[in-house]
């Protein structure tokens, strides 16, 4: 069977991997992002990080706050705030979806990766999202140990 070649353009940019590990992932939303062009430039070279960031819901918009993106060297007058507030673009809908889950059920909004689409555009996943507890958390790594040692079983015997 013929492989599909992959996307020139389609390029993750930041991970928010302990997104899955803090966070019981209900759902998640493709959302756009409004950057200035020295944060494009600075993304395209692959510094950023969302690791520490969440999303919120103020004022009827949609906010990502706390996320880094590195300073670009060659915009020295023209340059932008690291970690400033940046919009999110979403439906009317999906708005009112979001503020639904957060204010009225509690869940929280959680950047689980950055990325370029194939068309080079900067879009973000958002995971709709309940806190773990301890608990929880424990019960997540044991599964996945076992299914390791499962997969090793596995390879062994066949």
């Amino acid at each position: 069977m013929a492989k599909k070649p992959e996307n020139p353009n389609y390029k993750v940019i930041a991970a928010n991997r302990r997104a899955r590990y803090d966070y019981a992932i209900e759902s998640d939303l493709e959302v756009g992002i409004i950057l200035e062009g020295s944060e494009v430039k600075s993304l395209r070279q692959g510094q950023s990080n969302i690791a520490e960031s969440y999303a919120e819901v103020k004022d009827s918009e949609l906010w990502l706050v706390n996320s880094y993106i590195a300073p670009y060297a060659q915009a020295k007058t023209f340059g932008h705030e690291e970690k400033r507030r940046r919009k999110l673009l979403v439906s009317k809908r999906e708005m009112s979806r979001l503020w639904n889950a957060t204010q009225r059920e509690g869940l929280t909004l959680v950047p689980l990766v950055m990325y370029f689409n194939h068309k080079g555009l900067v879009k973000m996943k958002i995971g709709i999202a309940k806190g773990k507890k301890a608990q929880d958390k424990r019960e997540t790594s044991a599964k996945r140990d076992w299914n390791r040692q499962k997969a090793r079983l596995m390879k062994q015997n066949g």
